[in-house]
């Protein structure tokens, strides 16, 4: 099992019930979960994504390789330090990963992509540069901190230089700035703002310290969950995965078809799949009654047809449970799941459902 040393002693210093995810032990919670999604909704709360795969592309042909390798087009990245949210895929269409690309200078893209799919997403990438001469190097030696919530960015600049502290300030949302031997990325999983910054991992442990002493909280991978899904985001390996397509999981608005010349990898089948009518399409469902939402549960559209839950969990924030369902396409307001063998009726919303705080849909 993967662990960055330095880390897994603190996170059991600090008292964190650690699991095994993706092949690494990491801290699913140092003891109330629900304490930790608040801590990152109202002030700001640090998680250790050290398990996240950083891979740095060199090479004069680095650009071309991702533009053939994403469905997003990294031509949109014309600036040093901007980042894109793409999908991988297969010839099929299907979602090989998620990731985020940054572009650094011409010959320098760095791309952060999940925790167990690594060894796959470097062969599916490693295949394809060798032919372009681009270099693909796993950054290992890095750590990665991501400092969450509305005063996440304020309490993360006292760690650096006025100077430094200036520049990172001053980042645009999905922009990166490099301080050193740091990263610090303005991007992140929970819906709030903050920071994603990238370290060498010796320095872990002093920073996870400042940022304690700061009044940052420690916080786990069972807050991040929560955090994630009121942000309707999606989870690879729940929302979407190799036996479906971006069309059908919400990510619609990550594949660039424009332009027409530009070839990558699932393109005819997504324009295939898109000339014959998309079949599902995922939706927001919110159930007002006792009961919770969970990934497999099936969802029955009354002379529609039926779909499945792809991520439920309960909202700390809205006090309601909430879910991601793919279900077929139809003009529907509610839905059917069946919870443990009761049918249960669950409003049909559109994601997110809460954004820097606020709640997004109508509570009842």
């Amino acid at each position: 099992m993967g662990r960055h040393t330095c880390l897994f002693d603190l996170h059991v210093s600090l008292g964190a019930r650690m699991v095994d995810f993706g092949g690494w032990d990491m801290p699913v919670a140092y003891g109330s979960q629900i304490e930790e999604h608040h801590a990152v909704r109202q002030g700001a709360g640090v998680f250790d994504v050290s398990h996240m795969c950083i891979a740095d592309l060199r090479g004069a042909r680095s650009r071309e390789l991702l533009r053939g390798l994403l469905a997003n087009d990294v031509a949109r990245l014309n600036l040093p330090g901007r980042a894109l949210y793409s999908c991988m895929l297969n010839e099929r269409g299907g979602v090989v990963d998620d990731l985020i690309v940054y572009y650094l200078d011409d010959d320098f893209f760095r791309v952060v992509s999940n925790a167990g799919t690594r060894e796959k997403d470097l062969a599916w990438i490693r295949a394809r540069a060798q032919a372009l001469d681009v270099a693909v190097l796993e950054r290992s030696d890095l750590a990665m901190l991501a400092i969450q919530g509305p005063q996440a960015r304020e309490r993360s600049a006292a760690l650096l230089t006025a100077e430094a502290a200036w520049a990172v300030l001053e980042l645009q949302p999905f922009f990166a700035a490099q301080i050193g031997d740091w990263q610090v990325a303005r991007t992140g999983y929970t819906g709030e703002d903050g920071f994603e910054i990238m370290l060498p991992a010796a320095e872990a442990v002093s920073v996870w310290q400042r940022l304690n002493a700061a009044g940052v909280r420690s916080c786990g991978l069972g807050a991040r969950d929560t955090l994630r899904l009121e942000a309707g985001m999606n989870l690879y390996g729940n929302d979407m995965d190799e036996d479906t397509n971006p069309l059908e999981s919400g990510l619609a608005w990550t594949v660039a078809f424009d332009p027409a010349e530009r070839k990558f990898a699932g393109r005819e089948a997504l324009e295939a799949i898109r000339a014959h009518g998309v079949g599902k399409r995922q939706v927001g469902l919110v159930l007002d009654e006792r009961a919770v939402l969970r990934s497999h549960q099936r969802v029955l559209i009354p002379e529609v047809g039926e779909g499945s839950v792809t991520s439920g969990t309960f909202s700390p924030t809205l006090a309601l449970s909430i879910g991601l369902a793919r279900v077929p396409v139809g003009n529907f307001a509610s839905v059917q799941v069946d919870v443990r063998g009761r049918q249960v009726t669950a409003r049909v919303v559109r994601t997110p459902f809460v954004r820097h705080g606020k709640a997004l849909i109508p509570l009842i």
